[in-house]
């Protein structure tokens, strides 16, 4: 099972720096207050906590910050000093960099530490060297400091994990949907993403030999998620069980931490159930699955998990209603159980064109919902992001959905989908994780695409 972000603890990497002209009691200080916040975060802290004065004892702590992966290189600029410790560190610990320096008082005397001026001294020679880099200059206990680390270290660990990441494709795309398209050369250059495929016949075949016995513990988890599921036919409901058996053996034999899909109609016509209910169970597990497909969605919905840690949501923006500024968020019945609103019925159904099972079915549980899709609109690789409020409200159509409002009028939102030409399926998950994905595109090199 792919792990998600709780279980897979984010590392910041940190190195205080500073010169002992300046009032080294004072930095100091500053400096115990900035480490005690950050050692509240959720986040492995590793490197020395110690102010550092020159280059040698930078460099005789170095094996520590390159001994494991980081998702952050963090350095507290605590007093001015020149570009040569920062750098060096840029170009030997491979991880997104941020500099911290501290606001102090204007006290009309000595300027006691001076370490703005130290990052502006290091911006520049960073820029000179090629060396990509973010800052912050507020004072050392501050919240918002605080909330600015954790942003670019959940973008630097998404980075981080798509550069190792495998996708698998189970057949291709149906016809007519471009939005769907995928380049592997360009996936492998821009992110670091593999591609593996498979022939949705393989696939299938490999679904059919699947052991009857493991299919059967595999409804014992479809019964405790949706309940009974009695009134279905059986035939096929055993069949989507074998499909969800099937998908979770090949991520897990192949490495695969997500997996696009062609979900119809090779698997209503050829073995007679649906896929959605199986890629849900697999959403849930933490291995995103998207149909039709679609790679760019998937991998959506990757980026969007590995980033709040929950499981996400690739979606069809189905209704658009301008009077009463709501919109509807739609996929047969792919979504994450645990999306469902717990007042709401749940349960299992059939698809609602095929009419085979198994489809989760339920209306998505309000909340804060923040969207993104890797988009190739205008034949340009960017993200899309945008945030809404989901409103509590009975299933606008069979399977899962949900009612939203957006942050802006649903008006203005749907011409800015239109006029971009955005693809059909956006990304969903709870919370509001805009900030880091923000701090992801400027890892990437991608323009955003503000929605809302």
């Amino acid at each position: 099972m792919t792990a998600l972000l709780p279980q897979d603890r984010l590392r910041i990497g940190i190195v205080a720096v500073g010169r002992p002209t300046f009032d080294v009691p004072f930095a100091e200080s500053l400096l115990a207050t900035a480490l005690e916040g950050l050692n509240d975060l959720d986040a492995e802290i590793v490197g020395s906590p110690e102010l550092q004065f020159d280059a040698e004892t930078v460099r005789s702590n170095l094996s520590t910050l390159t001994s494991q992966p980081l998702d952050l290189l963090l350095i507290l600029q605590v007093t001015f000093t020149d570009a040569t410790m920062t750098v060096e560190l840029a170009k030997s610990v491979d991880a997104p960099l941020a500099l911290w320096s501290f606001p102090e008082p204007r006290s009309g005397g000595r300027l006691r530490l001076n370490g703005f001026c130290g990052i502006n001294l290091a911006a520049h020679a960073l820029g000179k060297a090629g060396q990509a880099f973010e800052y912050i200059h507020r004072e050392a206990g501050s919240p918002d400091a605080l909330d600015e680390v954790m942003a670019l270290t959940r973008a630097g660990y998404v980075k981080r994990r798509l550069s190792q990441t495998n996708v698998g494709v189970i057949g291709e795309h149906p016809a007519g949907f471009d939005t769907c398209s995928y380049d592997t050369d360009e996936l492998k250059a821009r992110f670091g993403v593999e591609i593996q495929t498979l022939p949705i016949g393989d696939f299938i075949a490999s679904a059919a030999a699947v052991d009857d016995a493991d299919a059967v513990a595999v409804r014992a988890r479809a019964v405790g998620d949706l309940g009974s599921l009695d009134d279905l036919d059986q035939e096929s409901l055993h069949k989507s069980m074998k499909v969800y058996v099937a998908l979770r053996r090949l991520a897990d034999e192949e490495n695969l931490q997500a997996m696009a899909v062609r979900c119809w109609p090779e698997f209503f016509t050829d073995f007679g159930c649906a896929a959605c209910g199986p890629m849900a169970f697999m959403n849930q597990d933490g291995t995103p699955c998207g149909c039709e497909a679609d790679v760019f969605g998937t991998l959506s919905s990757l980026v969007l998990q590995w980033t709040s840690g929950e499981p996400a949501f690739n979606t069809d923006l189905v209704d658009v209603n301008v009077d009463d500024d709501t919109v509807v968020f739609w996929h047969c019945g792919q979504a994450p159980i645990s999306m469902a609103d717990p007042e709401g019925p749940i349960g299992p159904t059939i698809h609602s064109n095929r009419k085979l099972p198994l489809l989760n079915e339920f209306a998505l549980k309000p909340g804060r919902v923040t969207l993104a899709r890797l988009t190739q609109a205008k034949n340009e690789i960017r993200l899309v992001l945008g945030g809404a409020e989901v409103l509590r409200a009975p299933p606008s159509f069979s399977g899962t959905s949900g009612v939203a409002r957006f942050d802006k009028p649903a008006g203005d939102v749907l011409d800015r989908i239109m006029r971009e030409g955005l693809e059909h399926h956006t990304a969903l998950v709870y919370g509001e994780h805009r900030p880091a994905l923000r701090r992801l595109a400027g890892m990437l090199d991608l323009p955003v695409i503000e929605l809302t």
